[in-house]
């Protein structure tokens, strides 16, 4: 019944690591791809990581790269828990993936049985939605319904927990049906309802109209709404331009002329003078979070309006108070203000305000010692982006190897940049090109690691080896926790405090080679980057490059916490239009 469910809702691969729990269903496994050979029917493989932690981001990578949901399929106890970081991710994300968890029999639940978790305590807190089976005339109706919680609305995982009981029970499957859940059924019909009026529309562009400079300010709810292509009509329809979340690239083409690419913490100087600079901030799927928004009362400062459109009713009006706001699917939403705007002939032209932001660009563009003999990671990826052009899918882990990425690479399409954003998981990156690859099996995936990151879950190279999947990984090794250690010279009098890793023995490239790499090689040079980043491209299985970068290289701009875009620091090679000291945060602001 699970495996038949899964196949219904168009899953094509499974990522999981069998226990005890739930050796019945990985029996479904394989007894559904069997009979599916002997009919010549697509099989769905079952992708084995290290430990269930890999199959959660797995999981999230396909996701993340394909708009569909994620499956992970684990046993219970450790393997559950295990699988507690994605579901958090993929819920402070909004990124759909359903966990099927084993559990103890029904019987024995509450006993503390062997290999027993409160998976539905411990889920309950960190997930959109947790179900325990313990009926199992409803184990079909169940799967299928957590399919549809985790792609509705503001997407998020689901976990299903299945005692061994109800897994072994044999019943009469139905093919269709579905649980009540008349709560959950009335707000999706409010969001599925709400359609953005004319009278609605007709304020926000008598609000435009007032405007000179309009900005919109566009998030992580583009790219999982599917609204990219409507964000770029309606930007392109009336000239404005966009600044986007670290979650919301690739909502529009970054070489585009109305882009100004990533604004925040570790945004463009001239995404965030930007922001300062706009009159009316239209935002889209973007929540005000402290990482863009570090001092509520001062972004945006110069702001008369603000309109916000979003899926989730609780995000307006949470972090910021605006003027206009609309809840509902941003696709519809921005097709509705495009047409309005059309079928109204509203002109208004923000020449100058792009012309003042081309500006904006060229001055204060990103820049680095660009005479430096020591190999800048910037460079490494200025140059991994000349090949890729803006069409590869680049994961990260977290760290300043995954804000290099963010400012220097390219993404002209969305579901090309899968990094954890909010809740900035180390370890994400290697798994979540593995799932990447196997959801978009014709793209280049490259995973822009850093050495720290990618000890989190290096076992997953032996993953990529094992199923013979091309991803590139790409290790820019500073010695240590390179943010930590960033923050720990700014604000802590250069006290490294357990984010050195100089004296570490690890050798990246016998462990990639150990684990089956054909292509594993140490980028030791400044002047091999160019050749050395070709052949890493070119090469046709898995590859995997370790970059000797210059350890003191920074992340700048820099944003520090609790302080405002006039307070920005730009580093040594960046423009700043402020006279900024550098102050230590307070006791009470977050890292």
């Amino acid at each position: 019944m699970i495996m038949q469910v899964l196949a219904d809702e168009g899953v094509t691969a499974i990522f999981g690591y069998s226990g005890g729990a739930i050796l019945p269903t990985y029996d479904a496994v394989f007894l559904y791809n069997e009979q599916a050979a002997a009919a010549s029917l697509p099989q769905i493989p079952l992708i084995v990581p290290a430990n269930e932690q890999g199959a959660g981001f797995m999981a999230a990578g396909y996701a993340r790269a394909s708009g569909r949901v994620g499956v992970c399929l684990v046993t219970s106890g450790p393997g559950a828990t295990n699988t507690v970081t994605p579901v958090r991710d993929c819920m402070a994300d909004s990124v759909p993936i359903v966990v099927i968890s084993g559990q103890v029999s029904t019987a024995a639940i509450g006993t503390d049985a062997f290999q027993e978790a409160p998976v539905p305590t411990m889920m309950g807190a960190v997930a959109k939605h947790i179900f325990l089976v313990t009926d199992p005339t409803k184990l079909e109706r169940t799967v299928r319904t957590a399919f549809e919680i985790a792609r509705s609305g503001r997407p998020g995982p689901v976990v299903v927990d299945v005692p061994k009981d109800v897994q072994n029970w044999e019943g009469v499957f139905r093919g269709e049906g579905l649980l009540t859940i008349p709560g959950f059924r009335r707000r999706q019909q409010e969001l599925e309802q709400s359609v953005l009026e004319a009278p609605a529309a007709g304020h926000f562009f008598a609000m435009l109209a007032e405007s000179a400079r309009p900005l919109i300010y566009a998030g992580g709810g583009v790219i999982n709404g599917n609204a990219a292509e409507a964000l770029t009509e309606f930007a392109a329809a009336f000239g404005i331009p966009v600044v986007t979340t670290l979650m919301g690239i690739g909502s529009l083409d970054t070489t585009h002329a109305l882009s100004m690419r990533m604004l925040g913490m570790h945004g463009a100087a001239f995404a965030n003078y930007a922001v300062d600079d706009c009159d009316f901030l239209i935002a889209v799927g973007a929540r005000f979070d402290d990482r863009v928004a570090s001092v509520p009362a001062k972004f945006a400062k110069n702001a008369r309006r603000i309109a916000h459109l979003d899926v989730d009713r609780a995000e307006v009006n949470k972090v910021k108070r605006v003027h206009w706001s609309h809840i509902g699917q941003v696709r519809e939403a921005l097709r509705a203000l495009s047409a309005y705007g059309r079928q109204s002939g509203f002109r208004r032209d923000f020449a100058p305000w792009v012309a003042e932001l081309a500006e904006l660009k060229r001055v204060y563009a990103m820049n680095y010692d660009r005479a430096s003999p020591l190999i800048q990671p910037y460079y490494v990826i200025e140059e991994i982006n000349r090949h890729t052009r803006g069409a590869a899918i680049i994961t990260t882990g977290v760290g300043q190897h995954q804000m290099w990425a963010a400012q220097y690479c390219d993404f002209t399409l969305p579901r090309l940049w899968l990094t954890s954003g909010s809740m900035g998981t180390m370890g994400f990156g290697l798994p979540a090109a593995i799932g990447a690859q196997i959801a978009q099996p014709q793209r280049l995936v490259i995973d822009i690691d850093g050495d720290s990151s990618i000890r989190m879950n290096i076992g997953e190279l032996e993953t990529v080896t094992t199923y013979d999947l091309p991803v590139k990984v790409v290790v820019l090794n500073n010695f240590g926790d390179g943010m930590v250690k960033q923050w720990q010279k700014l604000f802590f009098k250069g006290r490294l405090s357990a984010s050195d890793r100089s004296l570490h023995k690890k050798d990246f490239v016998k462990a990639a080679q150990a684990d089956g790499f054909r292509y594993a090689v140490r980028l030791e040079h400044k002047a091999d980057v160019p050749r050395v980043i070709a052949e890493l491209l070119a090469f046709k299985g898995p590859a995997f490059l370790e970059v000797m970068i210059d350890p003191d290289a920074g992340v700048y701009p820099m944003v520090g916490p609790g302080h405002g875009y006039d307070e920005m620091i730009t580093g040594d090679f960046i423009p700043s239009r402020h006279k900024v000291d550098i102050k230590t945060p307070g006791p009470s602001e977050m890292f």
